[in-house]
């Protein structure tokens, strides 16, 4: 019995993640903060007694956390391609 729900679980996440090849990075980053919030939440929710609370507020923490992380990147990716083009004009 145990084989078969490690088994459905793996098919469970094979097939969700099989469905995230599609999406742009902004949304991989809030579908994995959400997915990862909502699994921490579940955890915690289920120590406390409740965990459909504790998914329902971790997704939403998983989800501003997956932006904020997103936001993040892209500045970074901003900043680098300034330099580099300031680089490559002032090198000329």
């Amino acid at each position: 019995m145990i084989h078969a729900k490690r088994a459905g679980c793996a098919l469970l996440v094979a097939a969700s993640l099989a469905g995230c090849s599609g999406l742009n990075d902004t949304q991989q980053r809030a579908l994995t903060g959400t997915g990862i919030g909502a699994a921490g939440g579940a955890v915690l929710g289920a120590i406390g007694g409740n965990a459909g609370l504790g998914a329902l507020a971790g997704a939403g923490a998983g989800l501003a956390g997956g932006l904020i992380y997103d936001s993040v990147q892209k500045n970074e990716q901003a900043a680098y391609r300034r330099g580099y083009s300031a680089g490559r004009t002032s090198g000329q």
